[in-house]
């Protein structure tokens, strides 16, 4: 197997672009934040002390998904030309989604990763004085598109 951002010499790299025409590019990913039946009722009922959880959560993901290459060393500087952020109330968990689009010259599937990583970590941070067991879960990119390798996705395993 080969990786591609490592040089012959196995020395970490940046993979060069430069050549590469932009196509519009699509990419989800997908996590669960598991918390106790008392957070997932003051979730519903808008009681959380720390305010509007879901708000915050959807901001901070939109937020992250502009900032991957600050945050990995070795991702391109693209647009993100779209970012939507979903949040979805179950029995025990909050379920986030995030699809973010760019028509550019690399994928975002690390811009999607990214945007449900903080928002997953933004619902911990503000439902922690109220629940210390919430855990994040089950996360990783369901779908891409465009591309030169073209359209994958997946199910995330149970």
């Amino acid at each position: 197997m080969k990786f591609t951002h490592l040089s012959a010499n196995g020395e970490a790299y940046m993979v060069d672009v430069t050549a590469k025409q932009p196509t519009v590019r699509e990419a989800t990913a997908q996590g669960e934040v598991a918390c106790s039946p008392e957070v997932m009722q003051a979730l519903r009922d808008g009681t959380v002390p720390k305010g509007d959880v879901l708000a915050v959560a959807r901001v901070a993901g939109i937020s992250a998904a502009k900032k991957v290459p600050d945050l990995l060393p070795l991702a391109h500087t693209i647009g993100v030309h779209g970012c939507a952020v979903e949040l979805e109330l179950n029995d025990d968990h909050v379920f986030i989604q995030a699809t973010v689009r760019t028509a550019d010259r690399t994928g975002v599937e690390m811009e999607a990763l990214t945007a449900v990583s903080v928002a997953a970590l933004s619902i911990v941070d503000m439902v922690k004085g109220v629940d210390r067991s919430a855990y994040i879960r089950r996360m990783g990119i369901t779908a891409k598109s465009g591309g030169r390798s073209g359209d994958w996705s997946r199910e995330l395993p149970q």
